[in-house]
């Protein structure tokens, strides 16, 4: 049966609403403790002799413990805002920096920005490198605790055009969808960038068929190979190379 379950492209083209988490109700203040005085002895009275005390050696000075991590917020959501196209990581910065001058007036709801990227290989001019490609483009995610002051802060930041939602609502991610983009980002393996399909001709760049030309029979994406089928002898043989050994023609 097809899973139905909505994604992040999903909710982008179809926005609907979702409630905002309570605000926190104020804690009382706990009352200061009363002060204590030691009475003082009467004049006139002999005072005791000092009595020596036994040396006690000093111990050795202890490890202080480590300081446990602050609990986390369980009102944090994952939200996505829309940027001007190429403003992905300008908005990241500037809302990055807003959060800390608007401290105490909603920033301080803001926990993280991120842009999402994958590692990806790439051959241009004949030259392999490595970029950090956008997965969603002019899309940021922004955790953080939803109410007014929060929605302000984000909303208003410069690049920001508006929330994914329906209307003036902002709608947070699922839990699955975040796991899976995360998981998504913080791969560091990197993925080879094609251009080619099956039908296309390519050209050999390296190893024994160096120069060579023949068509794609099959990309095997699981693997990052390619087989292409090569005229030797006059005959179409079937060579399976790697992605980085092939560039379209």
């Amino acid at each position: 049966m097809e899973d139905k379950t909505p994604t992040l492209d999903d909710k982008i083209k179809e926005l609907f609403g979702d409630e905002p988490a309570p605000e926190p109700e104020p804690v009382a203040e706990a009352p200061k403790p009363e002060a204590v005085f030691e009475e003082e002895p009467e004049r006139g009275e002999a005072e005791a002799a000092p009595q020596e005390t036994p040396e006690v050696e000093a111990e050795a000075p202890t490890e202080a413990p480590a300081e446990a991590e602050a609990p986390r917020d369980p009102r944090l959501r994952w939200f996505v805002i829309h940027t001007y196209s190429g403003y992905e990581n300008k908005v990241k910065t500037n809302l990055e920096r807003r959060t800390k001058t608007m401290h105490g007036k909603g920033g301080e709801k803001v926990a993280q920005v991120l842009v999402p990227t994958e590692k990806e290989k790439e051959i241009k001019g004949g030259k392999r490198r490595e970029i950090d490609r956008k997965i969603y483009p002019g899309y940021v995610l922004v955790e953080m605790v939803m109410d007014d002051d929060s929605w302000y802060v984000v909303r208003n930041t410069p690049g920001v055009t508006g929330f994914v939602g329906s209307g003036a609502r902002p709608v947070s991610l699922e839990d699955q969808e975040v796991k899976r983009l995360l998981k998504q980002i913080h791969d560091e393996t990197p993925k080879y960038r094609i251009n080619f399909q099956k039908g296309s001709m390519v050209r050999i760049t390296s190893g024994p068929f160096m120069d060579f030309t023949g068509q794609v029979d099959d990309v095997m994406v699981e693997k990052e190979k390619v087989r292409v089928l090569v005229s030797i002898f006059g005959r179409s043989t079937p060579v399976e190379l790697n992605f980085g050994d092939v560039e379209k023609v």
